[in-house]
């Protein structure tokens, strides 16, 4: 049985392709799904399988030749023969059935990440246009008021289009990007090939024939020359780039390399020309812009942005007070360390933050206002406790998702809660719900060292407790009227509070309670 293999739809608009590279030759043997032939358009550049087993009786179609889409570029025989006539020749009752590799065309929706959400920026595309997606494999990570999340894909197949770029903010239910369900298999590429650009026209090139060659004996892909447009790269800029490509063919990496290093002004490894000057690489990685060597210029994440704005919003907000008490840690210290590895079986990681979060909550139900908000002029007492736990997230960024209803559980519950709260921090798992509503915060500073801090309230709430590092130090200790040192495990608590609201007698009984909680700790209950 003959079958037809025609070039491929690779998008919607996307009328003709250039067949840059045969992979079998006629009279080869080819294995189903195995690589034949590799095209390219202006969107991407992709390698088509072999539809089925068989025979490469024909091909019509040469290396660097440019054809419409649904053209038979080759023909294979199923049954094993070779000897099929030719395209041209063979008559209406030889034609058999098209296999056109090929699908839908499906696009990619800036999620909606909560009800009052109307909008998202997209901060990191995992995927470049041209890859091989898989169903639910993560695509692109996008950031909102309320929280940063990672994106799925919808579907398995080829990305063809990235319609909007990093840091760009895009409306929700906005298409972000488009995929198509088919069976062609792209080139993985590594991390650091991956770079975005976005297509636009110009009128530099605008032939069809001149996609094949431009004043030169160089092939140039449509999609190597749809960047080159994009970018404004000359015809005498584009024939001075070395190509790494089969034959010194200029690849879309050798594209995104160049204008890397034409935008940063640094580059890898020999020589690039630019404006028709050749600029000597070295073999770093490209840096940002340097002022007078003795300054670099680093642009914010959005993360970033986001943080200064609510510190921002909170200092000019809120009459920031703080607060400092020191507590003896030994009855939870003992405890923990006495019961660590029997708990840990049970999936329960003990610290003293669950601890320290069980004595806040019995001090928020003893005195609610700091368990409060304000609007306006009003007070407004909160029934629940929601208790938020900053998260430091690497390299340099913080979120404070809660528990929600924390007074209904245990220490080894908000053990639980405050463990799965950090992965899903750190991993991007985060909900909206997960970061709003809360009433009340703890910030652990004294993980990475620090003996106390002065927090920042997290808005609207009027209150956030800091804690130090855990300490052994010697103190003074009284036994029978009997005064001695004796050496203690110790931390500082301090309380960051709104003075609109709460004064500094409430803050200071606030503190001193917690700090009894905890000297005096109910382990039993544990």
């Amino acid at each position: 049985m003959k079958m037809e293999i025609v070039m491929p739809q690779m998008g919607e608009s996307i009328t003709e392709g250039t067949l840059i590279k045969w992979h079998k030759k006629k009279g080869d043997r080819v294995a189903k799904d195995e690589i034949i032939y590799e095209i390219s358009t202006d969107k991407v550049d992709t390698e088509i399988p072999s539809p089925g087993d068989g025979v490469l009786s024909n091909i019509n179609v040469f290396e660097q030749e440019t054809v419409k889409v649904g053209t038979v570029v080759a023909v294979l025989e199923t049954n094993g023969e070779s000897a099929a006539a030719p395209f041209e020749k063979r008559t209406e009752e030889d034609l058999p059935s098209t296999s056109q590799v090929g699908g839908e065309l499906v696009d990619v929706i800036m999620p909606k990440m909560g009800e009052s959400v109307m909008e998202g920026t997209i901060i990191k595309w995992h995927k470049n246009s041209g890859e091989r997606v898989e169903r639910d494999e993560i695509l692109f990570e996008i950031s909102t008021d309320k929280v940063d999340t990672e994106v799925p894909s919808p579907v398995e197949g080829i990305l063809s289009e990235i319609l909007f770029k990093e840091n760009d903010t895009v409306a929700v239910g906005t298409a972000v990007a488009k995929i198509l369900t088919t069976a062609g298999i792209v080139k993985n590429k590594s991390a650091a090939e991956i770079i975005d650009v976005t297509a636009v026209t110009d009128s530099s090139i605008h032939n069809t024939k001149e996609k094949a060659k431009i004043n030169s004996n160089k092939f140039y892909s449509p999609l190597v020359l749809n960047i080159a447009r994009t970018e404004g790269i000359p015809v005498s800029e584009l024939e001075k780039i070395e190509g790494s490509g089969a034959g010194g063919r200029v690849t879309k990496n050798d594209m995104f390399r160049f204008i890397e290093l034409r935008n940063k002004g640094k580059s890898g490894s020999g020589s690039l020309f630019l404006d028709g000057k050749s600029v000597t690489q070295d073999s770093g990685i490209s840096k940002p812009p340097v002022q007078g060597n003795l300054t670099e210029i680093i642009p914010m994440d959005n993360n970033r942005r986001r943080i200064m704005e609510n510190m921002i919003n909170s200092r000019d907000t809120s009459v920031h007070v703080t607060s400092v008490i020191e507590t003896d840690m030994t009855v939870i210290h003992n405890y923990i360390n006495k019961n660590k590895s029997a708990l840990s079986g049970e999936g329960v990681k003990l610290t003293y933050m669950p601890f320290i979060s069980f004595a806040a909550i019995k001090a928020l139900k003893e005195f609610p206002l700091m368990n409060a908000s304000i609007d306006g002029d009003r007070i407004v007492l909160k029934k629940q406790i929601n208790l938020g736990i900053a998260v430091a997230l690497e390299p340099n960024g913080l979120i404070v998702p809660n528990i929600k209803n924390a007074d209904e559980k245990s220490v080894r519950g908000l053990a639980k809660s405050i463990a799965d709260l950090g992965l899903r921090a750190r991993t991007k798992k985060l909900l909206p719900e997960d970061v709003t509503g809360g009433t009340f915060s703890i910030t652990n500073h004294g993980i990475f060292g620090s003996l106390f801090g002065t927090p920042v309230i997290n808005q609207p709430e009027v209150g956030i407790l800091g804690v130090g590092t855990v300490t052994k130090k010697p103190v003074v200790v009284e036994n029978g009227g009997i005064e001695s040192i004796a050496i203690k495990p110790m931390v500082y608590l301090s309380l960051s509070h709104d003075h609109r609201l709460i004064d500094g007698m409430l803050g200071s009984k606030f503190l001193k309670f917690v700090k009894q909680s905890l000297e005096n700790f109910d382990v039993s209950a544990v």
